[in-house]
C-alpha cells in the first residue's frame, strides 16, 4: 500500500479543505504523485481534490461501506507516492449507531488504513489551550494515531510561539503554522462549496494554496510521517451496472456522481454515455438505461423547463427502457419544481413528484433503503446504503414508493422515492449495496 495521511480537524470550518488542497498542490509541484481520498458522502470536495492532484478522488465511507469495499477502493487506486485523505466534519464525528464498518467518522478510515492523522487546528482566540484540544484528540482512540498538527489562522509570531510552547509540553509535533489569509477562500453555496468545474479561477487558487502551504509547512517532515497498515484480505465488492450502455446526464445541473460508482459500472463492463440536459440534449438512443444524478436543478430550473427536446426524449426513452433519478435527477423527473423565488417550472413529468425550494427545509443524513420493486441490476428486497442532503420541501409524492427508507437509527423517513412504469427516483444517493 501507499503511505498516507488523513487531514482532519476538531470541527467543520477550520480550513481543513483549503489545507488539504494546498498540501496536494504543494506536493504535486515537487513531483510527488498524490492519490486523494475523501471520507464520507461528499461530492464537491473530491472535485477539488481531482483538480489539485490530476487524478480522481475516491470516497471512503465506513457507515455505508464494509471493510472489504474500503480496502478494495484503497488498493484499486492508481499507483502513487503518497495518499492524502480529507476527513469530514470533526475527526470523530459520525452517527450514533454503527453501520457497515463504523459510524461514518474519519477516525474509522484512519483506523482501518493506518494513515496517521494531521490535525488542522484553528487557533484563533486561543493559545496554550490548543494543546489541550490536540492532546484530547490524540488520546481519544487507541487505534487512531495523531502524527501532529498544522496551526491555522495564527495571528502573530508571538501567538504562534505561545501555541507551539503549549503543544511542545504535551509532546505533539507542529508541522506548520498558517497566518490568517482571508483572500484564500473557495466560494460557497447552500450545499457547500461551489463545484470545482464552476470555479473560474481555480488554477490560480490552487497554485496560491500550494505556495502558501509550502512556505509555512515542513513538507519533508509531513511526508516522513505518512504510514499505512496492512488491511485484511478482501473480495472485490462492486455495485452491478444498471445496464450495458448507460446514458448519464452530466452537466452543471447533474454532477453528483461518486467516482467509485462509475468505476464499479465500468468494471462490470458498462459503457457510460454522457449527455447534457442543460444543452437540451437527448439521452443516447442506443442506451439500455438513462440515469439522472443529483446536482443543482433548482439553479437551472428555467433552462430545464425550456429544454423541450430533452424532456420529450426522456419521456420517449421511458416508454421502452428504465429511467432513474437521484435527488436532483429525481426532482427533474417530476411534474414541477418551485424555485427559491416561488416560481414553478415544469419538469419532465415521468413521476408525479412536486418539490419546492421556496420554503427551504434541510434533509441530511445516512439512509438505508430496502427496494420495494426491482431497479435495473438489483432485485426487489435489495438493501442499499446511501446518503440524503438537500433543502427541498416535498409538495406531492403520489406514486408508489420505490423503497422502505430509514435513517441511520432505523427510524423511517418520508422520502421513500417513487416508481411509475419504467421511471424510478429517490432522494438518497446510492453509495453501496449490502452484500454487493
Amino acid at each position: 500500500m501507499t503511505p498516507g495521511l488523513l487531514i482532519a480537524a476538531p470541527a467543520s470550518g477550520t480550513g481543513k479543505t483549503t489545507v488539504t488542497l494546498g498540501l496536494i498542490a504543494a506536493f504535486r509541484a515537487r513531483g510527488v504523485a498524490v492519490q486523494p481520498f475523501k471520507c464520507g458522502p461528499d461530492y464537491i470536495d473530491p472535485g477539488f481534490h481531482a483538480a489539485a492532484s490530476g487524478r480522481p478522488s475516491v470516497n471512503l465511507d465506513s457507515w455505508a461501506m464494509d471493510g472489504g469495499t474500503i480496502a478494495g477502493l484503497v488498493a484499486g487506486a492508481e499507483p502513487a507516492d503518497l495518499v492524502i485523505a480529507e476527513g469530514s466534519m470533526g475527526l470523530f464525528d459520525g452517527v450514533a449507531m454503527p453501520g457497515a464498518s463504523g459510524t461514518g467518522a474519519g477516525a474509522d478510515i484512519a483506523a482501518l488504513t493506518g494513515w496517521p492523522v494531521v490535525l488542522v487546528l484553528d487557533v484563533s482566540g486561543q493559545a496554550q489551550s490548543a494543546a489541550a484540544v490536540a492532546a484530547g484528540f490524540a488520546a481519544h482512540r487507541e487505534d487512531v494515531r495523531v502524527a501532529g498538527v498544522i496551526l491555522n489562522r495564527v495571528a502573530s509570531p508571538r501567538h504562534e510561539a505561545l501555541v507551539r510552547d503549549g503543544l511542545a509540553r504535551v509532546g505533539i509535533a507542529v508541522f506548520g503554522a498558517l497566518p490568517r489569509r482571508p483572500g484564500l477562500a473557495l466560494p460557497e453555496r447552500h450545499l457547500g462549496l461551489v463545484q470545482a468545474a464552476e470555479t473560474g479561477d481555480l488554477s490560480r487558487l490552487l497554485a496560491e494554496a500550494g505556495d502558501f502551504i509550502a512556505d509555512a509547512v515542513d513538507m519533508d517532515a509531513l511526508r516522513s510521517a505518512a504510514a499505512w497498515r496492512a488491511m485484511p484480505a478482501f473480495a472485490a465488492r462492486r455495485l452491478p451496472p444498471p445496464g450495458q450502455r448507460i446514458a448519464l446526464a452530466r452537466d452543471a445541473a447533474f454532477s453528483f456522481v461518486y467516482p467509485h460508482v462509475l468505476g464499479d459500472w465500468r468494471a462490470g463492463g458498462a459503457e457510460i454515455l454522457p449527455f447534457s440536459p442543460l444543452a437540451d440534449e437527448a439521452p443516447d438512443d442506443t442506451a439500455d438505461i438513462c440515469w439522472l444524478p443529483g446536482g443543482y436543478p433548482e439553479l437551472h430550473a428555467g433552462t430545464l423547463a425550456a429544454a423541450g427536446r430533452f424532456r420529450a426524449s426522456l419521456r420517449a426513452f421511458a416508454e421502452t427502457r428504465p429511467v432513474h433519478g437521484e435527488c436532483g435527477g429525481y426532482m427533474a423527473m417530476g411534474e414541477g419544481l418551485v424555485d427559491a423565488q416561488g416560481a414553478r417550472h415544469r419538469m419532465a413529468g415521468l413521476l408525479g413528484l412536486e418539490t419546492s425550494f421556496a420554503a427551504r427545509r434541510m434533509h441530511l443524513g445516512y439512509r438505508r433503503a430496502v427496494l420495494a420493486a426491482p431497479l435495473p441490476g438489483m432485485t426487489a428486497g435489495t438493501a442499499l446504503r446511501g446518503h440524503e442532503f438537500h433543502y427541498t420541501t416535498i409538495l406531492a409524492q403520489p406514486d408508489a414508493p420505490l423503497a422502505r427508507v430509514a435513517d441511520a437509527t432505523g427510524a423511517p423517513v418520508a422520502e421513500t422515492g417513487s416508481r411509475r412504469g419504467r421511471a424510478t427516483g429517490s432522494f438518497f444517493h446510492l453509495i453501496a449495496a449490502e452484500g454487493a
